[in-house]
């Protein structure tokens, strides 16, 4: 995993919570490869004895494994014996609910991933019961092929998720006030009950997508992130961290104006990108209102064949996001634009347009065209952050499960 865990001192802990946090101390280090104890202390200015120690308790806590010898060192003597994480013990785990899709993904400490499930199924209008009922089997059905047993699960949801993880709105799935976590575990108690008592955190799927650029991809520390699946989200990253905004809802990329007389929105605005640039937009120019099933691959298909309603509708909404990101590059100066989720997929289309959008607008900074890229996570990203975002958690603070 790239980068140091959220949250893990850089020093020696104070005094109050030394040992906890000089837990997190050692471990966040390991995290970042494996490592002898003496390297261990000389990384963090800990002694050799407080961290035989501390990784005594990491390693009977199933954190951490004896690897063997160290890389040599160059110094005189036998080298130590690697301490690294263990891919055996406690994993992450990450479910998405998509409009169209359930997903979800097991990693290990490392952030390998160890279980893979994505069931395709139109989510629109129903019950969140019923949701939560199916991804609960779909969970049940990860966590036993993946042999871990996960610390945590974070849901990656299309919508406004509030602080106290409530679902305040996803208009693509037609929920409203939803609280997520009691929602899911009636259906978690019934697929076993230990998933049923896992702490479960929500957050929005473009915000996830995000970190797991940060976190898995080689990238800067300040971009925009974008995707789509049925709607148009973004998280935008600042040294590093999400950009939460305020009272946490910025990242509403899909209803920035980009044609402000334009067509009414479901949210009630005019002209919202995500009427030139989302699924149904993007369907309907494309001639394609009937179609059923994953509408990013029928486009992309579509598309690669020459097919000309596609490829003028794929054009017409790189023009809508090349306008919408050249607000966004003007305000926030990113680094980078980089396209994920749905839009991954379509790139090879969307570029060209964007491209020229952004040339003709970002004028009073300098502003490169391979400074707009495209995921390598791809549809991926969300899952694979909310998975991995359990996992940092641990490393982050491993005392909540050393009893530390």
């Amino acid at each position: 995993m790239r980068g140091e865990p959220d949250g893990v001192r850089t020093g020696p802990a104070s005094q109050q919570g030394m040992r906890r946090a000089n837990l997190a101390l050692v471990l966040g280090v390991i995290a970042c490869g494996p490592r002898s104890r003496a390297e261990v202390a000389a990384e963090t200015g800990l002694t050799r004895a407080a961290v035989s120690s501390l990784a005594e308790q990491l390693i009977s806590a199933g954190l951490v494994v004896e690897e063997g010898p160290a890389a040599p060192s160059g110094k005189v003597g036998r080298p130590g014996t690697a301490l690294g994480l263990n891919p055996l013990g406690p994993g992450g785990l990450g479910a998405e609910i998509g409009v169209r899709h359930l997903g979800v993904c097991v990693v290990d400490l490392r952030g390998e991933v160890r279980a893979w499930r994505r069931q395709e199924v139109v989510n629109r209008g129903r019950q969140p019961a019923a949701v939560m009922a199916d991804l609960a089997r779909l969970v049940r059905s990860a966590v036993a092929e993946s042999g871990l047993r996960p610390a945590g699960l974070t849901l990656a949801v299309p919508g406004l998720v509030g602080a106290s993880g409530v679902l305040q709105r996803a208009a693509n799935l037609g929920w409203q006030d939803v609280p997520l976590a009691p929602e899911l575990r009636p259906a978690l108690r019934t697929a076993g009950d230990r998933l049923a008592e896992l702490p479960v955190q929500a957050d929005n799927e473009a915000n996830l997508g995000g970190l797991a650029e940060r976190w898995l991809d080689e990238g800067p520390e300040d971009f925009l992130y974008v995707s789509a699946e049925a709607g148009v989200g973004a998280a935008i990253v600042v040294g590093g961290r999400l950009l939460r905004g305020a009272r946490g809802y910025a990242g509403e990329f899909g209803h920035v104006p980009v044609h402000p007389e334009g067509m009414r929105c479901a949210c009630g605005a005019h002209g919202c990108l995500e009427q030139y640039a989302g699924e149904a937009a993007v369907l309907r120019a494309a001639g394609l209102t009937a179609a059923r099933g994953d509408w990013v691959t029928l486009l992309a298909e579509r598309a690669g064949a020459g097919d000309g309603p596609a490829l003028a509708a794929l054009a017409g909404a790189g023009s809508a996001l090349g306008i919408a990101a050249a607000g966004a590059v003007n305000l926030l100066d990113p680094a980078e634009v980089v396209l994920g989720g749905g839009y991954a997929r379509l790139a090879p289309w969307l570029l060209p347009a964007m491209r020229r959008e952004l040339a003709a607008r970002v004028t009073v900074r300098p502003w490169a065209e391979d400074r707009l890229t495209v995921s390598k996570l791809g549809r991926r990203g969300p899952l694979l952050g909310a998975a991995v975002g359990v996992v940092r958690a641990i490393v982050a603070d491993p005392g909540r499960l050393t009893g530390g």
